[in-house]
């Protein structure tokens, strides 16, 4: 990607702004960008001529002639997208315009290692992509969220804790032979911020977005785009030293992280310790609601621990918003945990306008995250679009084109 595609005002970033909202015309692009009439204009026809923006209608006037709109042009067109969790996937189609369609989740064990979970997806996914077609979509890729550490420019699954026989695994390239689509693979936590940025916060530069379900993981979007580090290990949170932990052992040969504690893993285990039947974060959110002391604790801890090693991250890297996401962030304790202690820890200049809040996409936020992704690298091996995510397989040359 090119100095010049990174700029504010890009084709990319007129996409987005009118994707999101954030615009509806081109004099609304102006006041947006701060841009010349004549730079917008350009930009604005070469995403027409792409067939990607469509302009009609028209606007409300500001005092000179009703300004016409634009809209992201329907062409019916998708990506698949499977968010992965331990214990469960959840698939369907997005659009360019970020909606989903024919969302589904059901239960499966990842730990059961990847040869199942290979056939799960090849047939999921294909009764997926056989769905779309019949409802005249095109289906130009496939997205993955999978809940552990990956190597995105590989495509492969990387030492992930508790699930043996993963590492090393090439999940994208094999799914891609049995599906005969491009897939673009990457960390649940990272798509999960995704989409959440660009459904609920599209106006935000800078955002932690943390995803705290059976584990325990974060996406960061700085400067408007994931944030990934040298590795792509940016973001995790899981594996930070906490306090109370009273020298627990860690899957990842450490000792004292954070995921021993105030993952939903954890919770579920200390409650089954009481005598208490908690096998999954559904289980802890029934409890909670419930009102069962132990389980509102334990979550309450849990909060106070996660808010703690965030508020390290708010102090150091000064976001616009933390948001919670993943299944124990429909818990509100854990949550009002959270914002107190970084009310509690971090300088007032770092609070004082910050939000902290729940996802507001839900269970769907890495779903959309995934497919936006797939969508983006799609049009960019088109060349319509810059990478600009930084999704795009490095080593492995373009996306190879779907078959028909």
């Amino acid at each position: 990607m090119t100095a010049a595609e990174e700029q504010p005002g890009s084709a990319a970033h007129v996409l987005e702004l009118v994707a999101n909202g954030s615009a509806a015309s081109r004099a609304d692009l102006v006041r947006e960008l701060g841009l010349a009439a004549s730079t917008v204009s350009a930009r604005v026809q070469e995403l027409v001529e792409a067939g990607l923006l469509s302009e009609s209608g028209e606007g409300a006037s500001r005092g000179g002639r009703r300004p016409r709109l634009l809209r992201v042009a329907d062409r019916q067109t998708v990506a698949l997208a499977a968010d992965l969790g331990s214990h469960h996937v959840r698939t369907g189609a997005v659009g360019l315009t970020g909606g989903g369609f024919d969302i589904d989740e059901s239960a499966f064990d990842l730990t059961a290692g990847p040869g199942p979970a290979l056939d799960m997806l090849t047939e999921r996914l294909t009764a997926l992509a056989e769905r779309q077609r019949a409802a005249g979509r095109t289906v130009r890729g496939v997205g993955i969220g999978f809940p552990g550490p990956v190597d995105a420019d590989g495509g492969r699954i990387i030492a992930p804790s508790r699930m043996p026989g993963w590492h090393l695994f090439a999940l994208r390239d094999r799914l891609a032979d049995r599906l005969g689509l491009p897939v673009l693979l990457d960390n649940d936590a990272n798509v999960l911020a995704l989409g959440e940025h660009r459904a609920a916060h599209p106006a935000l530069r800078h955002l932690v977005v943390v995803k705290a379900g059976r584990g325990i993981g974060s996406g960061v979007i700085s400067g408007g785009r994931l944030y990934r580090g040298a590795r792509g290990s940016a973001g995790d949170i899981s594996h930070v030293r906490v306090d109370s932990t009273a020298e627990l052992p860690c899957s990842c040969g450490n000792i004292g992280c954070l995921e021993t504690v105030a993952s939903g893993a954890a919770i579920a285990a200390a409650l089954r310790g009481q005598g208490i039947a908690a096998d999954s974060t559904t289980d802890i959110l029934r409890l909670v609601e419930n009102g069962e002391p132990h389980a509102t604790t334990l979550v309450r801890q849990a909060g106070r621990d996660i808010g703690a090693v965030l508020a390290v991250v708010v102090n150091f890297f000064n976001p616009e918003a933390v948001i919670l996401g993943g299944a124990l962030s429909g818990a509100e304790p854990l949550v009002a945990a959270v914002r107190g202690m970084l009310y509690e820890r971090c300088l007032p200049m770092a609070t004082r306008d910050l939000v902290i809040d729940a996802a507001a996409c839900g269970p769907d936020a890495g779903l959309l995250g995934a497919g936006h992704a797939a969508l983006r690298a799609s049009a960019a091996a088109d060349g319509l679009l810059p990478a600009a995510d930084g999704l795009l397989p490095a080593a492995g040359g373009p996306l190879p084109a779907p078959r028909a």
